[in-house]
């Protein structure tokens, strides 16, 4: 999270505004809390651009839950209940997994195949006629693939809505919302604290709950009470919206907010990419159409040229002890993949990522 963001919430901890209380100990019908929460939602609308006719919701969760939730909600608009998921790494294959208890979950397309290093060409994606909805991560943390263009469902033949998993690069880029018709993410990457979840939902989408659906989990009903048919997470939306105000005030040349924060991370990424790639010791192995901006996974190599994936590895060992000895840290890569991983989300400074590169160079001289 922004430094200057965690600043201001120690600051307000025990005063919001002169309210004589902080945050979370306000009630969450009073008018304080509903109008950061009010707040929090037109500066959100501001920085993505979202369109009118797409409700905003503050929910809890986690992206996990709402793997459940998105079925639950969407797989009964057509009779088949049947649901299509491009797989890119582990949270699309999660989602795949949770969606099946509820409906017909169809593999589309799947890089399983290459390790999860590249993107299926949407050309070869195979949409089903009947399908309620079309899901995929556009940013998958664990193997580092990102989509950098939505694609266009309709050019493909489908007029299934598609829904994107945002978690780990909400906010990072502009979203062309005329491609998506449900986004949701968990808060906890590019947002503020663990346990806000934001869904962002257009209308028409709404109203198709299967039966089984606790009405808590109902978008349409969530929708209907403005995000207030239970306690909604307060502060975790409180800090959501200092975020956003902060985003609001970034300045790159002549653009601000999302746009901006979209040159920096090219920029970080890049510079991250060109050191790992122009190394003999590390290597990325994702393809470099599709390389995630957020999320990095490099590997070292042994001495015989092969990535080293386990941690325990001297070298890899060696490595993050010296990482943690410069205030590196969380380096360790996914257990399920092994190696390293940096993630460069939008709190991060190019400062931190300079850092980072002097280390990989520092080492690869030492090792």
């Amino acid at each position: 999270m922004p430094e200057a963001v965690l600043e201001q919430a120690a600051a307000e901890m025990l005063d919001w505004h002169g309210s004589g209380m902080g945050v979370m100990e306000m009630s969450h019908r009073g008018k304080a809390f509903m109008a950061i929460a009010e707040q929090a939602e037109r500066d959100l609308r501001t920085l993505l651009a979202i369109p009118a006719h797409f409700k905003v919701l503050f929910s809890q969760g986690g992206a996990l839950a709402h793997n459940a939730m998105v079925p639950l909600n969407l797989a009964g608009r057509r009779p088949a209940r049947a649901m299509d998921f491009v797989l890119t790494g582990s949270w699309s294959q999660k989602s795949a997994k949770e969606a099946a208890r509820y409906g017909e979950a169809r593999i589309a397309a799947s890089a399983a195949d290459t390790g999860f290093t590249t993107l299926p060409d949407p050309a070869t994606w195979r949409l089903s006629a009947d399908a309620s909805y079309v899901h995929l991560c556009s940013n998958e943390t664990i193997h580092g693939v990102e989509f950098h263009t939505l694609p266009d469902l309709a050019a493909l033949g489908s007029d299934a809505p598609l829904v994107i998993d945002f978690s780990s690069h909400v906010l990072s880029r502009p979203i062309d919302w005329s491609r998506v018709g449900l986004a949701f993410g968990g808060a906890q990457k590019n947002i503020g604290p663990a346990g806000l979840t934001i869904i962002v939902v257009r209308e028409d989408l709404l109203g198709h709950a299967l039966p089984i659906c606790p009405s808590v989990f109902d978008y349409r009903a969530l929708a209907d009470a403005d995000s207030l048919l239970n306690t909604p997470p307060t502060y975790a939306i409180y800090v959501a919206g200092l975020t956003f105000q902060w985003l609001l005030a970034q300045r790159e040349g002549a653009l601000t907010g999302v746009a901006a924060m979209e040159v920096r991370n090219i920029a970080k990424a890049q510079l991250l990419y060109d050191a790992i790639d122009g190394s003999s010791l590390y290597v990325n192995r994702v393809d470099p159409a599709c390389r995630s901006r957020m999320n990095i996974p490099f590997f070292l190599r042994g001495d015989d040229g092969a990535p080293l994936q386990d941690p325990a590895h001297p070298r890899n060992a060696a490595f993050l002890r010296g990482a943690e000895a410069r205030g590196l840290l969380q380096l360790k890569g996914h257990k399920s993949v092994g190696g390293m991983r940096a993630s460069l989300y939008n709190a991060m400074p190019m400062a931190g990522v300079e850092a980072l590169v002097d280390y990989l160079r520092d080492f690869e001289r030492n090792a």
